[in-house]
């Protein structure tokens, strides 16, 4: 790994540069009598959370970390981010050793990175250089569990389900016996008008909660759906089965029509939650 730090690309863009004002912001998406014990978690937990600027899909990002905060403090988060530039390699884990927002560094897990290097994801940071969509997930992370929280950043484009599964092998079997936040940074449907955006992401929203990736690529291919994360997802939903994480919750869902008033071109934002059956 480069004994490289990850600098900011979109502070002061999608979310505030100023480390007081970030802080604040984050902090005001989130109940104030939310629990937040400081214990382990349990087991690992999903979170597909979207990655858009936070005055749009902040408070949906917000609502799946509150979640997973008050189930317990995860030993590291695998943060699988989307690929808008098509530059680099389809899959890539970052190697730098650690990642930078306002409020501070979170290491890169090395441990884990060099397993998953090991087993043939390439090591390069060719698609995170222009790349938001881990970057904007850290500040919640910070925000919870503070910059000591370790970090696994992935870049995922969109891949064949059989590549996704390839992939969700390697990551759940490398990850299995600790308790880890596995996250899916995406956005759902873009630029369509709201009650056609929010029909179109609830079709892909139930294969999604019910884990069924061959459903879900089957709608996101026949349908032609604009989830910018779809690769990142289908391997979510494959790390989830295989860590026995059967349970899907559409934990909160808006459009960016929700905060500007215009409904004629909107983004869709979900926060969906993946747990075991019983916790």
């Amino acid at each position: 790994m480069n004994e490289t730090v990850r600098a900011p690309i979109v502070a002061g863009a999608f979310y505030p540069g100023n480390p007081d004002v970030l802080r604040a912001t984050v902090e005001s998406f989130f109940q104030e009598d939310a629990p937040r014990p400081d214990r382990k978690l349990g087991s690992s937990v999903g979170l597909i959370a979207p990655h858009a600027g936070y005055p749009y899909s902040g408070a949906v990002a917000a609502a799946g970390y509150e979640r997973v905060a008050t189930r317990g403090r995860p030993e590291a988060a695998v943060l699988m981010g989307a690929n808008h530039t098509g530059i680099g390699m389809p899959l890539s884990l970052s190697a730098c050793t650690a990642w930078e927002t306002p409020l501070g560094q979170s290491p890169v897990d090395a441990g884990l990175v060099a397993r998953l290097a090991e087993s043939g994801i390439p090591l390069s940071d060719a698609a995170f250089g222009r790349e938001h969509s881990v970057e904007v997930q850290l500040p919640f992370l910070q925000s919870i569990w503070g910059t000591d929280l370790p970090i696994v950043p992935l870049c995922v484009a969109s891949m064949p389900l059989s590549d996704a599964e390839e992939t969700a092998e390697t990551i759940a079997s490398a990850i299995d016996g600790r308790s880890m936040l596995v996250v899916a940074s995406s956005d759902f449907t873009h630029y369509e008008p709201d009650a056609a955006a929010r029909e179109l992401d609830r079709s892909a929203l139930e294969p999604i909660r019910a884990l069924d990736g061959e459903g879900f690529d089957r709608i996101y291919r026949e349908r032609r759906l604009s989830i910018c994360g779809a690769g990142a997802i289908l391997t979510l939903l494959g790390i989830c089965r295989r860590l026995g994480l059967t349970k899907g919750e559409l934990v909160r869902y808006a459009t960016s029509g929700d905060v500007t008033g215009d409904r004629g071109a909107v983004v869709g934002y979900a926060s969906v939650l993946f747990t075991g059956e019983g916790s």
